[in-house]
């Protein structure tokens, strides 16, 4: 059962299949575009749409509002000091502007940073500063069938090529991602994360953690890692920050929070030069853009979420979900995560080819079908054309993530997506591909707008 208990509930929109209809022509079939009341099931993201917790509610009315210095700040900064080891900890409105803030002061044109996987955003704002994101995936991920527990690690000798390779003096920093959402939301073994340190430092290359779901890794390192298995989720996350020489993170994620991040940092010069810029565009270094109050339910939900009554939950929905998926007939990214179950859109739709969008038709189905809104990972996300339209480069897998928010749904809100995944499966053959009839320059599958098209 979930290890909580409900105190206040928010009636879901319910909504016939010709409103459905309407709505996705309306938005040019970009699920994002969709108004929220027009979704029954919203598995769209894990991003700061969980459920606070009464004590979260609680620590934000007792928040301190003061432009500088407030008692929320100084309580943040001992949460998160404590859990990372950092001294530097620079708040920020979410992730993505730590990311940005990080490499603006790192990155220069044609400099490189390399990942186990890069997430979106995390390329964008690379590829913004004029630097070259570089994916290093292990060999294992490319097998979406096999039951491998670690397959968010980095390949190793990839890494030891490049920091020792040509290219060196190009690579400004490696990040990886816990867990690693562009490859299905997959754990980093702890052993994988201590290696690839060790080649960091030998090379003298500053080693990041991407931390948005630290809890869920340690959990699934103490679940899938002998060496662990008897090690605290807490415990195993206090380390793996230590081994790194600093970190981004969204708090929306594993801060169980509807907004608010930070960046910690170990080298006083760096963090000086991110202080600047945080300054210049999020706000004086103790509120960074966020509120008092969201202060204190970050540092509360910091807190909760190493719990490992609460991770045990998340894993257990997960897991039904995904055995969902398989009774429907519908192959999964294996093994599933915590945070999400990736469809295998691909396979259960052959007769629509990569530069179609597999993953986006089976999202749009699943909406159609049943209110419930995803998004693709797959060549909408990855993929590339040329002026006339025409196939440049499409990604290794067509994904659909159904991503899981914190403390939101139940069990039961599950069971109807496994009948909508059941019924969507059932008519396959009919689920029509689509094309693009306008995308923009970057981050497309946010803003593009597509059309079906059956052949």
């Amino acid at each position: 059962m979930e290890p909580y208990r409900i105190k206040a509930v928010e009636p879901l929109p319910l909504t016939t299949r010709a409103q459905r209809e309407t709505a996705l022509r309306r938005v040019h079939y970009n699920l994002f575009d969709l108004h929220a009341d027009e979704v029954t099931i919203d598995l769209l993201t894990d991003s700061g749409t969980g459920a606070l917790s009464a004590a979260q509610w609680a620590a934000g009315m007792a928040g301190d509002e003061s432009y500088a210095g407030s008692r929320s700040y100084h309580r943040f900064h001992e949460v998160v000091r404590e859990l990372t080891s950092y001294p530097h900890v620079l708040p920020v409105h979410q992730g993505r502007a730590a990311e940005r803030i990080l490499f603006s002061a790192l990155l220069k044109p044609g400099r490189i940073t390399l990942s186990n996987t890069h997430f979106d955003t995390t390329r964008a704002n690379v590829e913004l500063c004029g630097g070259l994101a570089v994916d290093l995936p292990c060999p294992q991920a490319r097998d979406l069938d096999s039951d491998d527990p670690f397959k968010g690690d980095i390949d190793l000798d990839r890494l030891k090529e490049t920091l020792s390779g040509p290219d060196a003096s190009r690579v400004a920093v490696v990040v990886m991602t816990l867990t690693n959402n562009g490859q299905g939301g997959q754990p980093v073994s702890m052993d994988n994360l201590a290696r690839a340190a060790e080649l960091c430092r030998e090379h003298e290359v500053p080693f990041f953690l991407d931390a948005a779901r630290f809890a869920e890794n340690a959990w699934l390192v103490t679940q899938h890692e002998p060496a662990y298995r008897d090690v605290s989720p807490r415990e195993v996350a206090e380390q793996a920050f230590r081994l790194a020489d600093g970190c981004l993170m969204s708090a929306k994620k594993d801060g169980i929070v509807h907004i608010g991040g930070f960046l910690g940092l170990r080298d006083t010069a760096l963090a000086e030069r991110c202080r600047l810029l945080l300054v210049a565009t999020e706000g004086f270094p103790t509120y960074g853009g966020l509120a008092g109050r969201d202060l204190d339910m970050v540092a509360q939900g910091l807190t909760e979420v190493t719990d490992p009554h609460y991770l045990r939950s998340r894993a257990d929905a997960a897991r039904h979900l995904a055995r969902l998926a398989r009774e429907a007939g519908i192959s999964i990214l294996e093994p599933p995560g915590l945070h999400a179950v990736y469809l295998n859109a691909g396979r259960l739709l052959p007769h629509i080819a990569p530069h179609r969008f597999p993953g986006h038709a089976l999202a749009c189905q699943l909406y159609l079908e049943g209110g419930i809104r995803s998004v693709e990972l797959g060549s909408l996300y990855l993929g590339k054309e040329d002026a006339d339209g025409n196939p440049v480069a499409t990604a290794p897998f067509e994904l659909l993530r159904l991503a899981l928010p914190r403390r939101t749904y139940t069990f039961s809100h599950l069971d109807h997506v496994g009948e909508v995944l059941a019924a969507t499966a059932r008519d396959r053959d009919r689920i029509p591909g689509y094309r693009l009839v306008e995308q923009p320059p970057i981050l497309r599958h946010f803003q593009s707008r597509l059309e079906p098209v059956r052949r």
